[in-house]
């Protein structure tokens, strides 16, 4: 019998970690044989397998433990999936061939469920001379823009999208148009974009000195440090990008400075991570291991907190040894540190049920003695873990202990680990957790706080009707179960009520724990000064974190999540906020109506044809599928893929006008072609133009068709029209005529004679 205590949480499971057969017939009937199934995947390498899945299965029961969604939904299924999270990919060479050698380093992981991360700043800036072709380089944003249209078209395993995290120096010449790349609110949505800032820097701005930004050792300007820090502030002030890094600190507090240098993250910034760097990622739910939840002796089971950490990162280790790797390169940085990511969720909730106020200095304590506690299991457990199976190879033992993590560490852990080496590089991490906090029964999300105590989530039918449902945040329903309607106490706070420096105070205090890094988003008030604004980051960094992120609304990247406009933002009262998740996919109809499409585009030989087949939801057609067809064969791969992919994203319903958008984002650095008087950047943004001129024609979208517009070059029209005429070379209308030995257009009166 499943033991989901929402509806929220067995529709997750459903969706993103039950596993099923290509044709969606459910494998895991309960969720329990998900948990034995992940259980004895990773219990597969050890001496006694079978003793060691069942205290894998007791870990994973009642949610107590929660691997990593590349875990849960790949572990033990024999898909070609990683099951690790976090990738940074190689150092880009400043080479055209390394360049997109990277690029397809990149689309190769993403296509196995990995986020990667990248730092560009190893690209020579726009305007710096190319040797030997007598040429200027276009610089590294150019390249951005190639990454983000490669990750538009890819898909990670398990429906996921992409994710990319792309890095800056402070110091590069290009680093103020990188700062400023996300004020086109088209440009780099595939990315999240953070610079990194030197120690150096950071002196500068405080002494409002100069700052040279430099390449390969060539000044290229002088700016001021406080002026270039105030873009950055103005930045993410006005669209919450780009973030900042803190990448001497992260160097020097790194266990293994000895051995790597840190110049990227993952895409959300909790693991910094070296060339081909992999990690894994799961966490303890601390809000399963509270004992009397808001009673008078209401505190967290310590006894149960250090078996279970114990368990976890064997667990974790183990799936070193059973995942997959997108490319050789990472599986060998992987074996050889061993690095794994335990972090928490349902920290604000176990606080909450402990009777402390997320933010205050009393909850920021017990963060950090909680995250002490967990650390000194995880690395006691690591060093048992090399004494039976050995250290990770990269261990130098000196070296490792003068790290400033050991050096905090109690003398026993210190000791363990200088008698029996360590297995695990680095032990803990805190990653945002969000889809697998759903899972839980809705915990709270990571070391975050209870974004809204309860919210109404629309559910998206097959038959293209919703339902609305409330989902309670677990806390909270606990507490209903608990006192009824009784009032919430004072002491329940939620990201709408807390003030920025709050945050801070509770990433800084998780941060002393964890040897990695933390995901944390820092909401700021919309009216928030900039002043104000700029303080959060400063204290962010003289608390010690190794990284800050806010969020403040805005007019480009909106509201992440928002309550209800007509009522208070109370504790006791909060709804609205809109979670939609896709429905099950649509059964195929035996006929279906639809149109196809033409496209001819330059310097190929064969054109493409488009067919776009409809259905009929309640009285209205809307896009089904897409069938897109070649005789050139250099086109098979990726038009199959395409229509793959199109056709499930339809076939789920919902608003899907989004696919037309994100075609038309990408362009081709070969150059496009003109449409219709229209430059159109690549050949997949052309597809995009024909499914949104089929939307607008049958009704799904509104606006203007697009006729039958077109230039010599490229041709686009529908199978079975033909224009009135021969394109126009003045405004690409199919209108010119023969009249009097001249060819003119009836639109603009260009005229030709032969």
């Amino acid at each position: 019998m499943s033991r989901f205590s929402a509806p929220i949480s067995q529709s997750i499971w459903d969706m993103k970690y039950r596993f099923k057969t290509p044709e969606g017939t459910p494998i895991d009937e309960t969720v329990e044989d998900s948990w034995r199934r992940v259980a004895k995947s990773l219990a597969s390498v050890e001496a006694d397998p079978v003793a060691w899945e069942e205290t894998f299965y007791n870990a994973l029961e009642d949610f107590k433990y929660l691997p990593a969604g590349r875990i849960l939904s790949g572990a033990g299924t024999d898909r070609s999936v990683t099951l690790f999270n976090c990738f940074v990919m190689g150092t880009i060479p400043d080479s055209m061939g390394g360049i997109f050698d990277m690029l397809k380093e990149a689309a190769l992981t993403m296509q196995q469920g990995g986020g990667i991360g990248y730092d560009f700043s190893t690209i020579r800036p726009k305007g710096a001379a190319v040797k030997g072709v007598g040429a200027d380089a276009s610089g590294p944003l150019s390249f951005m823009d190639v990454w983000d249209a490669m990750c538009r078209t890819i898909m990670s395993a398990g429906s996921r999208r992409g994710a990319m995290m792309a890095t800056l120096r402070c110091d590069h010449p290009e680093i103020e148009a990188f700062i400023s790349a996300k004020r086109d609110p088209a440009r780099l949505r595939m990315f999240n974009l953070s610079v990194l800032v030197t120690d150096p820097f950071m002196d500068a701005v405080k002494a409002d000195a100069d700052w040279p930004l430099v390449f390969e050792g060539e000044v290229y300007e002088t700016v001021r440090a406080r002026a270039l820090w105030d873009k950055i502030m103005q930045a993410t002030f006005d669209y919450a990008e780009p973030g900042v890094i803190f990448i001497d600190r992260i160097n020097q507090k790194n266990n293994l400075h000895y051995a790597e240098t840190i110049a990227a993250t993952n895409p959300c910034g909790e693991q910094p991570l070296p060339p081909y760097g992999a990690c894994l990622l799961g966490s303890i739910n601390l809000a399963r291991l509270v004992r009397d939840p808001f009673g008078v002796a209401a505190e967290l089971d310590e006894t149960a907190l250090d078996d279970l950490v114990g368990t976890a990162v064997r667990m974790m280790d183990n799936v070193v040894d059973v995942s997959r790797f997108p490319l050789p390169e990472q599986a060998a940085e992987a074996k050889a540190k061993r690095r794994i990511g335990l972090g928490v969720t349902g920290l604000a909730d176990a606080l909450l049920m402990t009777g402390l106020r997320y933010g205050s200095e009393e909850a920021a304590r017990q963060t950090g003695l909680w995250l002490r506690q967990i650390a000194r299991a995880a690395y006691l457990t690591s060093a048992q873990l090399a004494a039976e199976k050995g250290a990770f190879p990269l261990f130098e033992k000196n070296a490792f202990l003068a790290s400033e993590t050991m050096q905090a560490m109690d003398e026993d852990v210190r000791a363990a680990v200088a008698e029996h080496g360590i297995r695990n590089a680095l032990v803990t991490s805190i990653a945002p957790t969000g889809t697998i906090s759903l899972y839980a029964g809705n915990v709270s999300s990571g070391i975050e706080p209870v974004f809204a105590y309860s919210y109404n989530r629309k559910v998206l039918q097959k038959d293209g009707s919703r339902t609305e449902e409330e989902v309670v945040d677990y806390a909270v329903q606990m507490w209903r179960d608990l006192h009824g309607d009784a009032p919430l106490p004072e002491y329940f706070v939620n990201a709408q009520t807390l003030a920025p420096l709050e945050h801070v105070r509770m990433q800084a205090a998780a941060q002393e724990w964890v040897d990695s890094s933390i995901s944390k988003t820092i909401n700021c008030p919309e009216d928030i000064s900039f002043e104000d604004f700029k303080e959060v980051y400063m204290a962010a960094w003289e608390q010690g974190c190794k990284g800050c992120t806010t969020y403040r609304p805005n007019d480009i990247t909106g509201s992440v999540l928002s309550v209800s406009e007509t009522e208070e933002a109370t504790p006791e009262a909060e709804t609205g906020a809109e979670v939609v998740y896709l429905a099950e996919p649509w059964d195929r109809p035996e006929a279906l109506e639809g149109s196809t499409y033409k496209i001819k585009w330059p310097e190929s030989e064969h054109a493409i044809y488009i067919t776009l087949n409809d259905v009929v939801i309640g009285g209205h057609r809307r896009p089904f599928e897409v069938f897109i067809n070649s005789k050139n064969m250099e086109h098979f791969a990726w038009t199959v893929a395409l229509t793959r992919m199109i056709s499930a994203v339809f076939r789920r319903g919902g608003d899907v006008s989004f696919v037309v958008e994100e075609l038309k984002a990408v362009f081709d650095p070969r150059g496009g072609a003109w449409m219709g008087g229209k430059y159109i950047p690549s050949i997949l943004a052309a597809i995009g133009n024909v499914i949104e001129r089929h939307m607008i024609d049958t009704g799904f979208l509104e606006g203007e068709g697009m006729g039958l517009k077109s230039d010599p070059k490229a041709e686009m029209v529908r199978v079975g029209e033909r224009p009135k005429g021969p394109a126009c070379p003045n405004c690409g209308q199919y209108s010119m005529e023969r009249r009097e030995g001249c060819l003119t257009c009836l639109d603009c009166g260009h005229s030709k004679c032969s």
